[in-house]
């Protein structure tokens, strides 16, 4: 099939590229906000399916979900030092409702910690009300000056999970279970494999202790912030009263964690698996698994291929396949085909009346796998029996190629910032090197190389030799990741 020559190519221009694939796979669109987007309801579908997964698995870790208020009065943003200079020049704020000025200002969430801690203030007195375990589901409005469709935009969906401990060892822990929580999930379900770790201090969230990140590499070797869980301390239960009496009697203030993800996570999809001819949904993801497209000449054949099409879904959903028929009169079976390969849905099926001659489909995967053709011809029995396994191998070989691909894009071992500025002005990628822990040599490398440190990698993402020199020079005493970020 020749490739839809209206996208630009990745190698071209992969900003332009990532724009079109996004509008012409239909996930979302401009809105005549500025700065927000319209998200279009294949691109909701797979967000509403990302939703089901991570929902299930807060649920299996004990959360509940609920939901706190949109607006937020300006002293309660106020009360957290940190935490209002990190977001200030975000702040989207109402000044005037019902036709007069409001005695106080009221702030559209940015995030909701300050609200939320507010009210668990009001529930908590003792270590029995603890630990509180909550979630919600909700936009949030940070007024950013360039946005991008999913990446970065004034408004967004997300999830934000905040939880309150009678410990800090019970926060910390909780911390790194949502961490690991976030990473399992971007690698079974979005074939996105993020390296884990810590932040450094400026580039924490502010107002917390310590912060914690997914980042995952894009095809244009620029990392990806996923996902992150923040160990937030007594810094908000300070400034809101949440205090609660201890077993032994005492008075405390409760330990807090809070994170989240949005829906960068669907741009961060595109990113990962997105090629030439469009986007590519992991069939995990994806709301139409397998499209059935009849393709006839006549009403006589257009009737029976019809009909086998449907017989074909119905017995492809018995097996739990999403599929849906594409018996649109209006258009080519051709046209059918360019859309559905940019929406990237993982597999189409056709039949036509050659097909039901020979008892036959035709299936053709949205990406070649290793040791098959995109395009094969089989029995009816065949291809019906075989599509949740072809689906499996899919969503695996996605993941396979993610991860190969991070590991060949991943430096060890560097030693200088002019050895670090070459990659960053060349290939780009994941670059391991040593850090003394000196502020001044982070924003030195920053401002010289346009790389920010993403992580302090967990152990298990650690060089095998640790690094014993810092790239600004004298000793090293950690390894971190450096890459240019969206």
């Amino acid at each position: 099939m020749a490739e839809d020559k209206g996208i630009t190519p990745q190698k071209q221009d992969f900003a332009a590229w990532y724009n079109e694939v996004v509008l012409r796979g239909e996930l979302a669109d401009y809105s005549p906000v500025r700065g927000s987007m319209v998200i279009r309801p294949w691109g909701y579908g797979i967000w509403e399916n990302m939703q089901r997964a991570l929902d299930a698995r807060f649920k299996e870790t004990g959360h509940e979900n609920a939901y706190f208020p949109l607006l937020i009065p300006m002293s309660f943003i106020e009360k957290e030092k940190e935490h209002v200079e990190g977001f200030k020049p975000e702040l989207a704020v109402v000044t005037h409702a019902g036709g007069k000025e409001l005695e106080e200002p009221l702030v559209v969430r940015p995030t909701s910690e300050t609200i939320i801690y507010s009210m668990y203030a009001k529930w908590v007195q003792s270590y029995r009300d603890l630990p509180i375990l909550l979630n919600q589901w909700a936009n949030v409005m940070r007024w950013e000056l360039r946005t991008r469709l999913f990446l970065r935009t004034s408004e967004f969906l997300w999830q934000e999970g905040h939880t309150a401990h009678a410990t800090a060892e019970e926060a910390e822990e909780e911390t790194r279970r949502m961490l690991d929580v976030y990473r399992t999930f971007m690698e079974e379900w979005i074939a996105m494999p993020p390296l884990t770790g810590l932040k450094t201090e400026s580039e924490k969230f502010a107002g917390a202790v310590r912060s914690y990140a997914c980042e995952a590499l894009m095809q244009d070797n620029r990392a990806l912030q996923a996902g992150t869980s923040h160990f937030l301390g007594q810094n908000f239960s300070r400034q809101f009263d949440l205090t609660f009496q201890t077993e032994g009697g005492e008075e405390d203030y409760a330990w807090n964690t809070s994170w989240g993800v949005s829906t960068r996570l669907v741009g961060g999809m595109v990113l990962t698996h997105g090629d030439d001819r469009g986007v590519v949904v992991p069939p995990k993801l994806a709301p139409t698994q397998v499209v059935v497209i009849p393709i006839w000449r006549t009403e006589e054949e257009g009737t029976a291929v019809r009909e086998k099409a449907e017989s074909l879904a119905l017995r492809l959903r018995e097996r739990g396949v999403r599929v849906r028929v594409d018996a649109r009169d209006q258009l080519t079976p051709g046209a059918k085909f360019y859309e559905w390969e940019r929406k990237g849905v993982p597999i189409r099926m056709e039949v036509g009346p050659k097909d039901l001659k020979k008892e036959q489909v035709v299936l053709v995967s949205r990406v070649e796998l290793a040791g098959e053709k995109r395009k094969a011809f089989l029995p009816e029995g065949e291809a019906v029996e075989s599509l949740p396994g072809r689906l499996d191998a899919f969503q695996t070989a996605l993941l396979e190629r993610a991860v190969a691909r991070r590991e060949e894009n991943s430096y060890r071992g560097v030693e200088s910032i002019g050895e670090l500025a070459e990659i960053m002005e060349g290939p780009g990628g994941f670059v391991y090197t040593g850090w003394s822990g000196d502020p001044e040599v982070e924003e030195r490398v920053k401002a010289e190389t346009k790389a920010t440190i993403r992580c302090i990698p967990d152990p298990e993402f650690r060089s095998k030799k640790a690094p014993t020199r810092c790239v600004g020079g004298g000793e090293a005493k950690m390894e971190v990741v450096w890459a240019r970020a969206y």
